[in-house]
């Protein structure tokens, strides 16, 4: 059974706290239209330029929910600094694969582990507690529109 997309986040400038959004454009080489990394402005853009895996990331519904429990914790998703919240989809089993969001196409890359940056707005728990649980990096490889209830399906191989 696929998975789906539960919230997409844009954050317009470094620093700045993500809001929702209810479609994305999704643009290969660019990034999500509107974001921070869209416009090479986000906290990490220097450092990732070469890697290309910044143009989008997404995190799992039930490893937000998760944390959560655990820290007691009650925040909008988007505090998690991901662009698109998925649920129904291990995003880890993704690394190295292709996969759709619904119109769009994109391929998972690598792990996008917590970092201090992320800890800085959650705490150092943060860090351990979503260690391989953070989401994915991911490279757009073609275009779409993407909305909150579009699909997210692997694609064969």
């Amino acid at each position: 059974m696929p998975g789906s997309v539960d919230a997409i986040y844009v954050a317009a400038r470094a620093g700045s706290e993500p809001q929702p959004v209810s479609v994305a454009v999704l643009e290969p080489a660019r990034g999500i239209v509107g974001d921070r990394y869209y416009e090479r402005a986000g906290t990490f853009s220097e450092k990732l330029k070469s890697s290309g895996d910044w143009e989008v990331t997404l995190i799992e519904r039930e490893e937000i929910d998760r944390f959560l429990a655990h820290d007691n914790g009650v925040v909008e998703a988007g505090a998690f600094r991901r662009n698109i919240v998925t649920v129904g989809v291990r995003l880890n089993d993704l690394v190295g694969q292709r996969f759709e969001v619904g119109p769009a196409l994109l391929e998972g890359l690598r792990l996008c582990e917590p970092c201090a940056h992320l800890a800085r707005w959650h705490g150092p728990p943060v860090v351990s507690l979503m260690a391989h649980r953070a989401g994915l990096r991911a490279r757009i490889v073609s275009r779409g529109e993407v909305r909150p209830g579009d699909k997210v399906v692997p694609r064969a191989v």
